[in-house]
């Protein structure tokens, strides 16, 4: 590259400080199949012959199994994947490999391969995905009955199914899933002929490389093709996002398993131990993964602040979105597959989530809504029972009926059936509420989902 226009090397501190190949090389999959697919347009447009197409497919194909079987050398003074590959195939097959840059630009090239790359990374993870979303099934299924506490501000509130609280997690893990798979009409654009920022003279079929490489739609402005990376940022985000939710699992597995809340335990093999003392037992791996949720998130900021100062087109500065892209995707997957293993492992403790349960105050709204049936206005219900738990020397289920009169005559003797947990659960039958019924049409449908989606 510098052979025309530069009379020598560029210093070798501004080599390692601009090579990108040290990390690039990862697309050289996806850099591969966009040649092929541009040879293959050069050809169609006469600009090589149809040996010369041969040879530079025969070459390209020989430098990918190089790759694979880890035996191609990566040189950092040619800067970054394109380049390798190209000086290997030129090396290797002589004038029809320099003619293969013919009609493009590194610029859209890497727009290229950086979409393929996304494109495939998101099935991937939508993989993922779908494999917790099965864990947390079958870990529902099999505790169908189990209450539990249901929690806000951290604080026990109102009794629910064990099931409905792991069903919550699946909901976020589909909208991670939508996300994703909303974002692959962006990303399934083909950029390639777009050139450095403005095509090039020598038209190519871009239909045809569309075509070949799977792509439903073309880039419809150049100049913006190659300096758009909204699909990297989309992605980003929608990977910090994963992170947040698993990060909050993570949360509530941590919760659980502690001797505090003894709702669960963790298996051995998602688990370790101290160096110090040799009791513990403790949750790493989810607190790994709600660790490197702050990555996910940096590496979402990084981008964005990388971007907002840029002028239209392709700037240098767009080197640095493969490497947030890279381990945000990579940190994601591992966290999927791990917190997919420690969830399966888990010992649930039914009992002692159901001991937790049948505290009689989760039930004081329901008090309250005994008393709305009966004809308080529920503000004053709220009060009256608020004043009850204030005063009360006993548990909720425990006041002396007299007590409940002289504070409401509203209370009857029927006040009794308000402190069946069971029975709360069953009368909560709108939908997306907890009853029984509910959750088990949700199992129901969420069967049905994973089923059809065993691929993906």
């Amino acid at each position: 590259m510098r052979h025309g226009r530069f009379s020598g090397e560029a210093a070798k501190i501004a080599q390692h400080y601009s090579e990108s190949v040290s990390f690039d090389w990862r697309l050289y999959r996806y850099d591969i199949a966009g040649s092929l697919a541009h040879a293959a347009a050069l050809a169609a447009a006469g600009i090589i012959s149809p040996n010369e197409l041969a040879e530079i497919e025969h070459g390209l194909r020989a430098i990918e199994e190089e790759i694979n079987r880890g035996e191609f050398v990566w040189k950092p003074e040619l800067e970054d994947l394109h380049m390798n590959i190209e000086s290997s195939l030129t090396s290797g097959i002589g004038a029809a490999g320099a003619k293969l840059h013919t009609a493009r630009s590194r610029n859209d090239q890497i727009a290229l391969d950086l979409r393929m790359f996304a494109r495939f990374e998101t099935g991937e993870v939508q993989h993922g995905l779908r494999e917790l979303q099965r864990a947390l099934l079958e870990v529902a299924e099999a505790h169908r009955d189990a209450i539990m506490p249901g929690y806000t501000h951290t604080q026990r509130a109102q009794p629910i199914l064990f099931a409905h609280h792991l069903l919550a997690h699946l909901e976020a893990l589909e909208r991670d899933h939508a996300r994703l798979q909303d974002g692959l009409a962006r990303i399934n654009v083909m950029p390639l002929g777009s050139g450095a920022l403005a095509g090039s003279t020598i038209v190519l079929d871009r239909q045809l490389i569309a075509d070949r490489l799977g792509f439903p739609a073309l880039s419809r402005n150049s100049l913006d093709a190659v300096g758009d990376r909204d699909f990297v940022a989309e992605m980003l985000f929608a990977l910090a996002l994963i992170g947040v939710h698993l990060s909050r699992l993570s949360e509530d597995i941590i919760l659980w398993t502690t001797t505090e809340f003894g709702f669960a335990t963790l298996s051995d093999d998602y688990s370790t131990g101290s160096s110090l003392m040799p009791q513990k037992k403790n949750s790493d791996m989810a607190e790994l993964t709600r660790g490197r949720t702050g990555r996910l998130v940096g590496n979402l900021v990084a981008l964005l602040t990388t971007l907002k100062g840029l002028p239209t087109s392709y700037q240098r500065d767009l080197q640095e979105d493969k490497e947030p892209l890279f381990d945000s995707i990579d940190a994601v997957k591992a966290a999927l597959v791990v917190l997919s293993g420690l969830v399966r492992g888990m010992a649930i403790h039914d009992a002692v989530m159901e001991k937790a349960a049948c505290d009689p105050m989760l039930l004081a709204t329901d008090l309250a809504e005994y008393l709305v049936r009966k004809g308080l206005p529920f503000r004053e219900a709220h009060d009256v029972v608020g004043r009850l738990v204030r005063d009360a020397s006993c548990a909720l289920d425990q006041i002396p009926f007299e007590r409940l009169r002289e504070t409401s005559y509203f209370f009857e003797a029927d006040v009794a059936e308000v402190f069946n947990v069971r029975q709360s659960l069953v009368r909560r039958t709108a939908p997306g509420a907890p009853s029984p019924a509910n959750v088990a049409v949700e199992l129901e449908r969420w069967r049905n989902v994973l089923a059809s989606n065993l691929s993906s």
